[in-house]
């Protein structure tokens, strides 16, 4: 029989390409949708269209707020695999919302977590942490060792998740693991996300629709790498025969500034950078005129100045190392931005 696997926000940049790596390994891959007033699957829509897919791919509702959803989607869907990967996961909207984000992002873990220790204790459970836990960082890089100093709403509720993890692990010798995950990019990046932004601007300024792109701390460093790569290490932890928690990253970080050039050079743009602070500009190389302004609405009360991963203990123990390297990255956002408003026509700048 194929395995079952159960994935929470399979709508999502990484549950959609989750599914697709648990569909071409011949589970039967059930997620977990919220209801909402619009449709929001366009990610996974080639997925449930696809006829020879359509018998091993189901979606169900529930919500990570609502702990009967989960027990009930637990009980139809009885997997060998869950991968909790929903969550309210944009850090700077933390700061705006920071009760729902603990409700989601850190008490809905143990909800899941509960769930599945009374409905499907032999499953083995995934949970999605992330590098924010690290914050302001003690040592660089980062590895499963380096101590946790949260520093946004998002990365204290992760943190919880993270902790309650390990907790069921010990309590009730539940094999659940938390993959630390460095931030990891894609063409299916949701478009309010720095990497996204920066992508689908260039392709609107190229294309004639917007004059500029505004960001907030271009000094930031993060460990950028590619989402199909890093669904792969989610899939690997679960497969090992003792549960333990891995970090997952590059190994090479970059600026947000370094990342807008990147951009910006597969279009023929070079970037020159003039001013300080708030009035720094970045102007185009050959005309002069300004590609990047700084907006302080962009700016968070506590600031993650640097990022890194050490993902040894992943490439000796997991066999996992990442495919996609950062100008790759970044050249298939840009292609896949140009693309998408050149169809969308004219009226398709996303507001700012």
């Amino acid at each position: 029989m194929s395995k079952s696997a159960l994935v929470t926000g399979i709508t999502g940049q990484d549950g959609s390409y989750l599914a697709e790596l648990l569909l071409a390994k011949g589970y039967d891959v059930h997620g977990v949708v919220r209801r909402a007033s619009t449709f929001n699957r366009q990610r996974i829509d080639h997925l449930r269209d696809d006829p020879d897919l359509r018998s091993r791919f189901h979606l169900h509702y529930g919500d990570l707020a609502d702990s009967e959803s989960l027990t009930s989607v637990l009980q139809i869907a009885r997997p060998d695999e869950v991968y909790n990967l929903a969550a309210q996961s944009h850090v700077g909207i933390s700061f705006s919302m920071p009760t729902y984000t603990g409700e989601v992002t850190g008490l809905g873990s143990v909800r899941l977590l509960e769930a599945v220790r009374q409905i499907s204790p032999e499953a083995r459970f995934y949970q999605a942490s992330s590098s924010e836990l690290f914050g302001k960082v003690v040592e660089s890089p980062q590895s499963e060792t380096t101590p946790f100093h949260p520093r946004s709403p998002y990365a204290v509720a992760k943190v919880y998740a993270f902790w309650a993890t390990v907790n069921y692990r010990e309590a009730y010798e539940m094999f659940a693991v938390n993959g630390i995950l460095f931030n990891h990019e894609s063409p299916r990046r949701g478009e309010n996300f720095v990497t996204r932004k920066i992508s689908r601007a260039v392709a609107e300024i190229e294309c004639g629709r917007r004059d500029f792109v505004a960001l907030g701390n271009l000094e930031a460093r993060r460990d950028w790498g590619f989402a199909g790569d890093y669904v792969d290490a989610m899939w690997r932890m679960l497969q090992v025969d003792a549960a333990q928690d891995y970090v997952i990253g590059t190994g090479q970080s970059c600026s947000v500034g370094e990342f807008a050039e990147a951009a910006f050079r597969e279009v023929g743009r070079e970037i020159d950078w003039e001013g300080k602070g708030e009035n720094r500009v970045g102007r185009d190389r050959a005309n002069g005129d300004i590609l990047v302004r700084i907006d302080r609405r962009y700016f968070r009360p506590a600031e993650v100045d640097m990022l890194l991963a050490d993902p040894t203990k992943a490439r000796q123990e997991l066999d996992w190392q990442p495919k996609v390297d950062f100008a790759e990255l970044v050249r298939m956002m840009v292609a896949h931005d140009l693309a998408v408003v050149r169809r969308e026509g004219p009226e398709s700048v996303i507001p700012e």
